[in-house]
C-alpha cells in the first residue's frame, strides 16, 4: 500500500513539473516597443503576443525565438505584430510546413 501511494506522490509530481516547463508568458504587443518585444521573444523562446486587430476584435499568436520550438511538422516564419512604436514588427511565428509543398515537379516531355 505505501509503495503504491508513493508511486502515486511520484506520478503527480512529474506531472506537476512538466506542465510548469510548458507554461507561456504572454504579454500585449501593442503596450511593448518592437525593440523590446523581439528581447523578450528572445530571452523566453516563445510567448503569446495580444493586440486588437483593425476591426477591434482582439487577436493572438504564438511567437517564437527559432525553429527550435516549433513541433516537427512546422517551422518558423516571420510574421508581424503592431507594436507601441512600429504597426508592424518583424518576428518568428511556427507555421505549419510540408516538405512537398518545397519540391518542384519538372516532367519532361517524352515523344
Amino acid at each position: 500500500m505505501r509503495a503504491i501511494i508513493l508511486a502515486v506522490g511520484v506520478a503527480a509530481a512529474s506531472i506537476a513539473a512538466a506542465s510548469q516547463a510548458e507554461a507561456v508568458s504572454r504579454y500585449n504587443s501593442t503596450s511593448m516597443s518592437c525593440d523590446r518585444i523581439k528581447a523578450t521573444v528572445r530571452a523566453e523562446g516563445a510567448v503569446i503576443l495580444r493586440w486588437r486587430g483593425n476591426s477591434g476584435v482582439p487577436r493572438y499568436g504564438r511567437f517564437v525565438a527559432d525553429g527550435r520550438f516549433c513541433s516537427a511538422s512546422e517551422r518558423a516564419e516571420f510574421s508581424y505584430v503592431p507594436s507601441a512604436d512600429r504597426r508592424s514588427c518583424g518576428v518568428r511565428e511556427c507555421k505549419y510546413w510540408d516538405p512537398d509543398d518545397d519540391i518542384i515537379f519538372r516532367f519532361g516531355r517524352r515523344d
